[in-house]
Protein backbone atom coordinates (compact mmCIF):
# COMPACT_ATOMS: atom_id res chain seq x y z
CA UNK A 1 0.00 0.00 0.00
CA UNK A 2 1.31 3.94 -0.93
CA UNK A 3 2.01 6.22 1.59
CA UNK A 4 -1.11 8.20 2.44
CA UNK A 5 -0.66 11.81 1.13
CA UNK A 6 -4.45 12.91 2.63
CA UNK A 7 -6.07 12.13 6.09
CA UNK A 8 -9.89 11.44 7.06
CA UNK A 9 -10.20 14.74 8.16
CA UNK A 10 -12.03 17.14 6.46
CA UNK A 11 -15.77 16.71 8.17
CA UNK A 12 -15.98 20.16 10.69
CA UNK A 13 -17.69 19.40 13.80
CA UNK A 14 -18.89 16.29 15.90
CA UNK A 15 -20.72 14.11 13.54
CA UNK A 16 -24.19 12.95 13.90
CA UNK A 17 -26.19 9.81 12.94
CA UNK A 18 -27.81 11.69 10.33
CA UNK A 19 -25.32 9.84 7.99
CA UNK A 20 -22.54 7.57 7.36
CA UNK A 21 -19.27 7.77 5.48
CA UNK A 22 -17.27 4.71 4.21
CA UNK A 23 -14.17 4.35 2.67
CA UNK A 24 -12.49 1.80 0.31
CA UNK A 25 -8.52 2.05 -0.71
CA UNK A 26 -7.78 2.13 -4.32
CA UNK A 27 -6.55 -1.12 -6.32
CA UNK A 28 -3.03 -1.58 -6.39
CA UNK A 29 -2.53 -1.08 -10.44
CA UNK A 30 -4.35 2.67 -9.65
CA UNK A 31 -3.23 3.71 -6.55
CA UNK A 32 -0.32 5.94 -7.85
CA UNK A 33 -2.79 8.23 -9.08
CA UNK A 34 -5.89 7.71 -7.21
CA UNK A 35 -6.05 7.91 -3.08
CA UNK A 36 -9.42 6.31 -1.99
CA UNK A 37 -12.71 6.11 -2.74
CA UNK A 38 -15.64 7.30 -0.47
CA UNK A 39 -19.36 6.84 0.02
CA UNK A 40 -21.67 9.34 1.54
CA UNK A 41 -25.39 7.68 2.76
CA UNK A 42 -27.96 8.95 4.61
CA UNK A 43 -31.54 8.34 5.48
CA UNK A 44 -33.45 11.19 7.19
CA UNK A 45 -37.52 10.89 8.49
CA UNK A 46 -39.91 12.69 5.96
CA UNK A 47 -39.68 16.71 6.17
CA UNK A 48 -36.24 16.31 7.87
CA UNK A 49 -33.49 18.67 6.26
CA UNK A 50 -30.11 18.13 7.71
CA UNK A 51 -26.58 19.71 6.75
CA UNK A 52 -23.04 18.71 6.59
CA UNK A 53 -19.80 20.90 6.48
CA UNK A 54 -16.60 20.13 4.57
CA UNK A 55 -12.87 21.57 4.46
CA UNK A 56 -11.68 20.17 1.30
CA UNK A 57 -8.38 18.75 0.49
CA UNK A 58 -6.00 19.44 -1.84
CA UNK A 59 -7.19 17.08 -4.02
CA UNK A 60 -9.46 16.93 -7.42
CA UNK A 61 -12.59 14.24 -6.69
CA UNK A 62 -14.65 12.60 -9.20
CA UNK A 63 -18.12 12.94 -8.06
CA UNK A 64 -21.53 10.84 -8.94
CA UNK A 65 -24.06 12.66 -7.18
CA UNK A 66 -28.01 12.78 -8.33
CA UNK A 67 -26.98 10.78 -11.83
CA UNK A 68 -24.12 13.30 -12.42
CA UNK A 69 -20.54 12.53 -12.50
CA UNK A 70 -18.50 16.12 -12.04
CA UNK A 71 -15.08 16.72 -11.98
CA UNK A 72 -14.24 18.08 -8.71
CA UNK A 73 -11.43 20.36 -8.24
CA UNK A 74 -9.74 21.58 -4.97
CA UNK A 75 -11.60 23.83 -2.89
CA UNK A 76 -10.57 26.72 -1.02
CA UNK A 77 -13.66 27.37 0.71
CA UNK A 78 -15.41 25.04 3.14
CA UNK A 79 -18.87 24.14 2.13
CA UNK A 80 -21.50 23.28 3.50
CA UNK A 81 -23.73 20.03 1.88
CA UNK A 82 -27.44 19.90 2.34
CA UNK A 83 -29.57 16.91 2.13
CA UNK A 84 -32.84 15.47 3.12
CA UNK A 85 -34.93 12.15 2.57
CA UNK A 86 -32.68 9.07 1.43
CA UNK A 87 -29.79 9.68 -0.59
CA UNK A 88 -26.19 8.74 -1.65
CA UNK A 89 -22.86 10.72 -2.80
CA UNK A 90 -20.13 8.59 -4.44
CA UNK A 91 -16.28 9.65 -5.13
CA UNK A 92 -13.35 8.81 -6.46
CA UNK A 93 -10.62 11.31 -4.64
CA UNK A 94 -7.46 11.36 -6.61
CA UNK A 95 -3.58 12.22 -4.74
CA UNK A 96 -2.35 15.58 -4.88
CA UNK A 97 -0.86 16.05 -8.39
CA UNK A 98 -2.77 12.79 -9.19
CA UNK A 99 -5.10 14.30 -12.10
CA UNK A 100 -3.08 15.93 -13.95
CA UNK A 101 -1.92 13.16 -16.35
CA UNK A 102 -5.80 12.26 -17.15
CA UNK A 103 -6.50 15.93 -17.74
CA UNK A 104 -3.01 16.94 -19.29
CA UNK A 105 -3.58 20.60 -18.38
CA UNK A 106 -2.29 22.80 -15.14
CA UNK A 107 -5.23 21.45 -12.67
CA UNK A 108 -5.10 25.10 -11.39
CA UNK A 109 -7.75 25.54 -14.04
CA UNK A 110 -9.96 23.38 -12.09
CA UNK A 111 -9.65 25.32 -8.49
CA UNK A 112 -13.05 25.95 -7.53
CA UNK A 113 -14.69 24.89 -10.38
CA UNK A 114 -17.16 21.75 -10.81
CA UNK A 115 -17.16 20.59 -13.96
CA UNK A 116 -19.14 17.69 -15.92
CA UNK A 117 -17.19 14.90 -16.69
CA UNK A 118 -18.34 14.78 -20.03
CA UNK A 119 -15.93 17.28 -21.14
CA UNK A 120 -13.12 15.12 -20.66
CA UNK A 121 -14.40 11.66 -21.25
CA UNK A 122 -17.06 12.76 -23.20
CA UNK A 123 -20.81 12.78 -23.07
CA UNK A 124 -20.73 8.46 -24.21
CA UNK A 125 -17.93 8.05 -21.49
CA UNK A 126 -19.74 10.00 -18.97
CA UNK A 127 -23.26 8.74 -19.53
CA UNK A 128 -22.12 5.49 -19.39
CA UNK A 129 -20.33 5.89 -16.37
CA UNK A 130 -22.82 7.18 -14.13
CA UNK A 131 -25.42 4.64 -15.64
CA UNK A 132 -23.43 2.27 -14.50
CA UNK A 133 -22.99 3.67 -10.63
CA UNK A 134 -26.35 4.27 -10.44
CA UNK A 135 -27.17 0.87 -10.89
CA UNK A 136 -24.55 0.00 -8.36
CA UNK A 137 -25.82 -1.33 -4.87
CA UNK A 138 -23.08 -0.25 -2.40
CA UNK A 139 -19.61 0.72 -1.94
CA UNK A 140 -17.90 -2.52 -3.50
CA UNK A 141 -19.98 -2.17 -6.44
CA UNK A 142 -19.77 1.59 -6.70
CA UNK A 143 -15.34 0.84 -6.53
CA UNK A 144 -15.36 -2.21 -8.85
CA UNK A 145 -17.28 0.45 -11.74
CA UNK A 146 -15.33 3.14 -11.24
CA UNK A 147 -12.20 1.29 -11.38
CA UNK A 148 -13.11 -0.37 -14.44
CA UNK A 149 -13.71 3.10 -16.10
CA UNK A 150 -10.56 4.80 -14.83
CA UNK A 151 -8.43 1.84 -16.35
CA UNK A 152 -9.95 2.44 -19.62
CA UNK A 153 -9.08 5.91 -19.52
CA UNK A 154 -5.84 5.59 -17.77
CA UNK A 155 -3.03 7.94 -19.00
CA UNK A 156 0.73 7.50 -19.62
CA UNK A 157 2.87 8.13 -16.57
CA UNK A 158 4.49 11.06 -15.53
CA UNK A 159 6.91 10.81 -13.26
CA UNK A 160 6.33 14.11 -11.91
CA UNK A 161 3.45 13.16 -10.31
CA UNK A 162 5.58 11.02 -7.26
CA UNK A 163 7.65 14.20 -7.10
CA UNK A 164 4.41 15.91 -6.08
CA UNK A 165 3.57 12.69 -3.97
CA UNK A 166 6.26 12.69 -2.00
CA UNK A 167 6.29 16.45 -0.82
CA UNK A 168 2.53 16.12 0.19
CA UNK A 169 3.33 13.40 2.20
CA UNK A 170 5.93 15.55 4.02
CA UNK A 171 3.70 18.33 4.31
CA UNK A 172 1.13 15.74 5.88
CA UNK A 173 3.52 14.00 7.97
CA UNK A 174 6.68 15.95 8.33
CA UNK A 175 6.05 18.19 11.95
CA UNK A 176 9.68 19.94 10.96
CA UNK A 177 8.01 21.09 7.43
CA UNK A 178 6.77 24.41 8.90
CA UNK A 179 7.24 26.76 5.99
CA UNK A 180 7.99 26.34 2.15
CA UNK A 181 11.56 26.73 2.82
CA UNK A 182 11.63 23.74 4.78
CA UNK A 183 10.31 21.90 1.28
CA UNK A 184 12.59 23.99 -0.71
CA UNK A 185 16.00 22.63 1.63
CA UNK A 186 14.46 19.33 1.75
CA UNK A 187 13.99 18.32 -1.94
CA UNK A 188 16.17 20.67 -3.51
CA UNK A 189 14.00 22.28 -5.48
CA UNK A 190 13.85 26.31 -6.05
CA UNK A 191 10.87 28.05 -4.85
CA UNK A 192 9.74 28.78 -7.93
CA UNK A 193 10.07 25.98 -9.57
CA UNK A 194 8.25 24.46 -6.57
CA UNK A 195 5.37 27.06 -6.85
CA UNK A 196 5.03 26.18 -10.66
CA UNK A 197 4.80 22.37 -9.94
CA UNK A 198 2.24 22.42 -7.64
CA UNK A 199 0.19 24.91 -9.37
CA UNK A 200 0.52 22.69 -12.52
CA UNK A 201 -0.08 19.24 -10.61
CA UNK A 202 -2.23 20.21 -7.42
CA UNK A 203 -4.28 23.58 -8.34
CA UNK A 204 -2.73 25.08 -5.09
CA UNK A 205 0.35 26.38 -3.52
CA UNK A 206 2.19 24.08 -1.37
CA UNK A 207 1.99 27.00 1.37
CA UNK A 208 -1.92 26.47 1.33
CA UNK A 209 -1.40 22.65 1.23
CA UNK A 210 0.66 22.93 4.87
CA UNK A 211 -2.01 25.30 5.93
CA UNK A 212 -5.01 23.05 5.07
CA UNK A 213 -3.12 20.18 6.28
CA UNK A 214 -2.58 21.48 10.04
CA UNK A 215 -6.25 22.95 10.22
CA UNK A 216 -7.50 19.67 8.91
CA UNK A 217 -5.69 18.40 11.67
CA UNK A 218 -6.26 20.73 14.57
CA UNK A 219 -10.10 20.86 14.09
CA UNK A 220 -10.25 16.79 13.85
CA UNK A 221 -8.50 17.25 17.75
CA UNK A 222 -11.04 20.04 19.10
CA UNK A 223 -13.90 18.12 17.95
CA UNK A 224 -12.28 15.16 19.71
CA UNK A 225 -11.59 17.14 22.61
CA UNK A 226 -8.41 14.74 23.10
CA UNK A 227 -6.26 16.90 22.34
CA UNK A 228 -5.73 19.21 25.18
CA UNK A 229 -5.60 23.23 24.41
CA UNK A 230 -6.12 24.49 21.72
CA UNK A 231 -2.90 26.13 22.39
CA UNK A 232 -0.90 22.76 22.93
CA UNK A 233 -2.48 21.37 19.56
CA UNK A 234 -1.11 24.49 17.94
CA UNK A 235 2.08 23.53 19.36
CA UNK A 236 2.16 19.71 18.79
CA UNK A 237 1.41 21.32 15.00
CA UNK A 238 4.59 22.87 14.84
CA UNK A 239 3.12 26.82 15.32
CA UNK A 240 5.83 28.53 17.20
CA UNK A 241 3.22 31.46 17.06
CA UNK A 242 0.13 30.97 18.50
CA UNK A 243 -1.71 33.97 16.62
CA UNK A 244 -0.75 32.62 13.11
CA UNK A 245 -2.28 30.21 13.92
CA UNK A 246 -5.39 31.66 15.36
CA UNK A 247 -5.45 33.24 11.64
CA UNK A 248 -5.03 30.16 10.03
CA UNK A 249 -7.61 28.19 11.57
CA UNK A 250 -10.10 31.56 11.54
CA UNK A 251 -9.88 31.81 8.55
CA UNK A 252 -10.38 28.46 6.85
CA UNK A 253 -12.89 27.53 9.78
CA UNK A 254 -14.46 30.74 9.94
CA UNK A 255 -14.48 30.46 13.94
CA UNK A 256 -11.55 31.17 16.34
CA UNK A 257 -10.26 27.42 17.95
CA UNK A 258 -11.69 28.52 21.37
CA UNK A 259 -15.08 29.07 19.46
CA UNK A 260 -14.62 25.76 17.65
CA UNK A 261 -13.75 23.88 20.39
CA UNK A 262 -16.61 24.99 22.31
CA UNK A 263 -19.16 24.50 19.90
CA UNK A 264 -17.93 21.25 19.22
CA UNK A 265 -18.62 20.39 23.40
CA UNK A 266 -22.39 21.94 22.76
CA UNK A 267 -22.75 19.40 19.42
CA UNK A 268 -23.64 23.27 17.88
CA UNK A 269 -22.84 23.66 14.19
CA UNK A 270 -19.37 24.46 14.43
CA UNK A 271 -18.96 26.81 11.73
CA UNK A 272 -18.94 30.48 10.78
CA UNK A 273 -22.05 31.15 7.99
Amino acid sequence: MRNPTTTEYGVLGVRDGHFSLERAPASDDLAELVERHWLVRWELPRGRRDAVTLLPHPCVNLVFDRGLVTINGVGRERFTYAYEGTGRVFGVKFRPGGFRPFLRRPVAELTGQVRPLAGLWGAAGADRLAAELSMAAGLTELVAVAERHLRAHWPEPDPEVAVVGRIANALLHDRTVTRVDDVVTRFGIPARTLQRLFERYVGVSPKWVLRRYRVHEAAARLAEGTGGSWAEVAAELGYFDQSHFIRDFTREVGITPAAYADACRRHAAPVGV
